[in-house]
């Protein structure tokens, strides 16, 4: 057992203050991943700093015909949520295709974010990883990699981000709202917030020391077909193989971002583009310069066969 110690703070700025103030401090809110990792003592924070009474729970237009997520509301209840479902059913697809209904129900919008990306290897403490032990090595690379990433990883990580909601998130353009420990708040774009792995693997995402996810702003809605495709091993409770959020007009052009192949949701804006010509022309340029292992090369004739199947579902 280790030890930790435990606050429930009143507003976002303390909250961001207490994690920034103590060492080896961490947020927790549905705690769906933190907790697990603590389990197995892959992450032994020494306090936790639990951000549920913080009221950051709603979900709001914007003055612009958008939507503000609070950073607390729940996976269920965004999934099912009637402007959600009509505005942005990506959105809602890709929520309803991750985890379990339990699960789902405690995850947080910016708990789902930040979930670590990882392998197995990751939860392995027998094996050298570079993401839970920077400087030890990876497993992954020449051991099992059929799950891992094809593009956008190192020397030093294979690793993919297992999460669904994010890839919807990035075909949507979002916006990650964040508070520090002195109040100053920033937003980031989601095309800035996930890292790719380089030479420091450990570190996920953009946020800074002490740095509190409030919410996630979605733009105006884009009319198209919205869909969320997922390959997976078995039909629930998997991470995806490839999966794919696209946003599809009706003139063919649209949208498209790919999971399951990348340290974080990958998009190519320049290869959207090519849609009207067909699956092969955009995953050609996506993944152009993807180094895949001779055990998860499949995945690029996966993600061309499976953006494929969303652009017939589409024109339908």
């Amino acid at each position: 057992m280790k030890s930790f110690t435990y606050e429930r703070p009143s507003s976002p700025a303390e909250a961001a203050s207490a994690v920034a103030k103590t060492p080896n401090a961490k947020f927790i809110a549905g705690g769906t991943n933190l907790l697990d990792l603590m389990k197995l003592q892959i992450e032994t924070p020494a306090h936790l700093v639990d951000v549920n009474g913080l009221g950051l729970d709603q979900v709001e237009p914007t003055s612009d015909g958008g939507l503000r997520i609070g950073a607390l509301v729940r996976n269920t209840d965004l999934a099912a949520d009637a402007r959600v479902r009509k505005d942005y059913g990506v959105l809602s697809r890709a929520l309803l295709a991750g985890a379990s209904g339990q699960l789902r129900n405690k995850a947080t919008t910016a708990g789902n974010l930040l979930q670590r990306t990882r392998c197995p290897y990751f939860y392995d403490t027998a094996q050298a990883c570079n993401k839970r032990e920077p400087g030890s090595g990876c497993s992954a690379i020449g051991g099992v990699s059929r799950q891992l990433g094809v593009i956008g990883t190192s020397e030093a990580c294979i690793a993919t981000y297992p999460g669904d909601m994010a890839v919807a998130m990035r075909v949507l353009d979002a916006t990650v709202e964040t508070v520090d420990a002195t109040g100053h708040e920033r937003k980031i774009p989601i095309a800035d917030f996930h890292r790719l792995v380089g030479d420091k693997p450990e570190i996920d995402t953009t946020l800074r020391s002490g740095e509190l996810i409030t919410a996630v702003t979605l733009p105006k809605p884009v009319a198209g077909t919205h869909i969320y495709r997922k390959v997976r091993d078995r039909a629930s409770y998997a991470y995806a193989l490839v999966s794919v959020a696209a946003i599809i007009g009706k003139d063919g052009t649209g949208h498209v971002a790919f999971g399951g192949v990348a340290p974080r949701p990958w998009r190519v804006e320049a290869a959207e583009a090519d849609l009207p010509r067909g699956a092969k022309a955009v995953t050609d340029r996506v993944f152009d310069g993807a180094t895949p292992t001779h055990e998860n090369a499949f995945k690029l004739k996966l993600a061309e066969r499976t953006l494929g199947a969303v652009l017939t579902e589409a024109r339908a």
